[in-house]
């Protein structure tokens, strides 16, 4: 196992010793706002030569790019977002900032240029409709990068050359129908593809760009040879492979013999999918893992001796290297963990400078935030399901007001780290309890296929023993267990209220689905290659139309008593607005309780800062309310 099962007094004695002091009767509340305002600055990166950062930074309360010299005082606005966020940006040589941004949270994202002094800007992409990817920023190459476009197809991606100095657009290949992804060689050169027909994946290869792609490999879709990057030769690929495995570990993929030849790297207890290089020096330097939280295995001696430096510069923090210059002598690093949102930093690797550039949050004091403790507990048959726990500060962990909150997605995991929800959760009173149950990625296939057509079912199941666990344990009071999620946590939120109605005394939903029928009819269009993967996910709307009625929280709303907190962006293409409106009708037209937010500017998500306030103010009231905390406790 990754985490060793606590017993009940072992748990109780740990979480004791990892209490932050006490809070005291004096002690000011922590402003709601202090934990979802934008941050100091944020989004930080270095450009390519190394003399300049880039970060977004607050402006008319939307999050924009700002350009700084190093070692400078002042730095200089080069976007003027005032309706959104700019959610995505790259340099593109030493002299331009490319960015990405979306109307209203539709997720139909368009391109823009900047110059870096911000005399220039541009929109490339003005077309209706359309979702940019990027494919390849082409880091060699100032004035082109790749992109996909959704634009003559709104299912599918083709491939087009930009050219940034002029905005040309010249088009490099036509997505044939079925091609899930693209991808490029050390030359920028377009030689992988990824066929999808929803259940059966393909990898596509060809040796030169002029040449069509051929079929190397099938697999069906729970098995997957994931490429990364090519070998520096540009002859054979790095993957990430789960074949005739249950972990996916890092190989070598050689797609002339269609074999893996060298095994990398890999974790008896978890999936492995990360791999890190040097451009410049054209080695394979390490890669990283997540158990309980993330770590690294180096293979090469001076990556290995620069995160030592690092760490040891920067004690008790996770450390990352965000970014380094093309020469790699200049490097950018962040510092974080579970108690504070983290700080950059930059590195001369050959001076020794070593600056702060920000803190993202330094009104939030880390001696009053709570630490987040890895966890696991035995479901009811028999699966580990590991977790995090986090408790209210200065409180024992004995008969407390909690709250669930089940990851998204679902097919992803909760990781270790700072989270502003949990400790804005926690400064209330209340202990959070974060689940990876059955069907999250990162434990292998065979935890991750566990959870196929089992929405409602034993999914819902491992988030429920998580509750009875905390109740055996003495942590949880069972008459102050609330459940708050987002998107498929918004699901779990529904399924827990109706389908375990004695259970929950409260529940906050936010984007979250109702009906599976309807989230199914109404998928994004750029979602329709995996269409079938999500029936044999989730389950089809006609060959197992018992399982998803029976799973679809609507048809149940009879058995919803507890109260419901409900909070929808308008524009989500993921989880439409109706999947929000079918359960408020159904529980308002019974005379239960539900509070309705509803955002006419947001997507799957609330991303501007006012919204996110009214969200959490909102559900601090609700909270309190049904579960009580902390402040109403002094």
């Amino acid at each position: 196992m990754i985490m060793k099962l606590f017993s009940s007094l072992a748990l109780l004695a740990l979480l004791t010793l990892l209490l932050p002091r006490p809070a005291r009767a004096d002690d000011p509340l922590i402003p709601m706002e202090d934990f979802f305002r934008n941050p100091e600055q944020s989004g930080f990166q270095l450009s390519p030569n190394g003399e300049y950062i880039s970060f977004m930074k607050p402006w008319e309360r939307r999050m924009n790019i700002f350009i700084q010299k190093i070692g400078a005082e002042e730095a200089v606005r080069v976007t003027s977002a005032t309706e959104r966020d700019i959610p995505a940006y790259f340099w593109s040589g030493n002299e331009r900032i490319v960015y990405l941004q979306d109307r209203g949270g539709d997720e139909n994202y368009r391109l823009y240029t900047v110059s870096t002094d911000g005399a220039e800007s541009r929109e490339l992409t003005p077309f209706e409709n359309t979702r940019v990817t990027i494919i390849d920023s082409l880091e060699e190459q100032d004035d082109f990068i790749l992109i996909g476009m959704n634009r003559r197809d709104q299912r599918l991606f083709d491939v087009y050359r930009l050219n940034l100095e002029t905005g040309e657009l010249t088009p490099l290949e036509e997505n044939p129908g079925d091609i899930a992804g693209w991808m490029t060689d050390h030359d920028g050169k377009l030689r992988v593809a990824v066929r999808s027909d929803g259940v059966n994946t393909s990898l596509l290869y060809r040796d030169k760009e002029d040449e069509p792609f051929r079929n190397i490999l099938t697999t069906d879709f729970r098995e997957s040879v994931s490429p990364l990057f090519f070998t520096f030769d540009n002859t054979k690929l790095y993957v990430a492979s789960n074949l005739e495995r249950d972990k996916s570990a890092i190989f070598v993929f050689n797609p002339r013999t269609v074999e893996h030849e060298e095994l990398l790297f890999e974790h008896p207890d978890v999936d492995v999918s990360s791999l890190f290089r040097s451009r410049k020096r054209k080695v394979i330097t390490g890669t990283g893992f997540t158990t309980d939280r993330f770590r690294y295995h180096f293979f090469d001696e001076e990556r290995a001796a620069l995160q030592k430096e690092l760490e040891e510069r920067l004690p008790g923090d996770e450390v990352v290297v965000a970014s380094m210059s093309r020469d790699e002598t200049k490097v950018l690093v962040y510092a974080g963990s579970d108690r504070t949102r983290g700080t950059y930093f930059f590195f001369d690797r050959e001076t020794k400078d070593f600056r702060k550039l920000a803190e993202l949050a330094p009104w939030l004091p880390k001696e009053r935030m709570a630490p987040m403790t890895p966890v696991s507990y035995v479901s009811r048959d028999g699966l580990t399901i590991h977790g995090y726990l986090t408790l209210p500060p200065g409180k024992e962990p004995k008969n407390l007001p909690v709250l669930i909150h089940p990851h998204g997605g679902p097919w992803v995991r909760d990781g270790w780290g700072f989270d502003p929800q949990v400790q804005f959760l926690t400064s209330r009173g209340l202990a959070v309890l974060q689940m990876n149950f059955r069907g999250s990625t990162g434990y292998g296939r065979a935890f991750w296929e566990a959870g196929f057509k089992e929405w409602g079912r034993s999914m819902q199941d491992d988030v429920t023993d998580g509750v009875l666990w905390l109740v055996e344990q003495g942590i949880a009071d069972p008459k102050r267990v609330g459940i708050y999620g987002a998107s498929y946590g918004g699901y779990a939120v529904l399924a827990g209220l109706a389908f375990t109605p004695d259970l929950y005394a409260c529940g906050v939903d936010y984007v979250g689905v109702s009906n599976i029928f309807t989230l199914l009819e109404t998928i994004p269009p750029y979602w329709e290659l995996g269409r079938q993967m999500l029936y044999e996910k989730i389950g089809h709307p006609e060959k197992d139309k018992e399982l998803l009625k029976a799973a679809s929280p609507v048809f149940h709303a009879d058995r919803i008593t507890a109260p419901l907190f409900v909070a929808q962006g308008a524009n989500d293409p993921r989880v439409k607005k109706a999947e929000s409106d079918q359960i408020v009708e159904a529980l308002r037209s019974r005379g239960i309780e539900v509070e309705y937010m509803v955002k006419e500017n947001e997507g799957h998500g609330f991303r501007n800062e006012e919204n996110r306030f009214d969200f959490y103010r909102a559900m601090e009231r609700f909270l309190a309310t049904h579960l009580g905390s902390l402040s109403e406790q002094r």
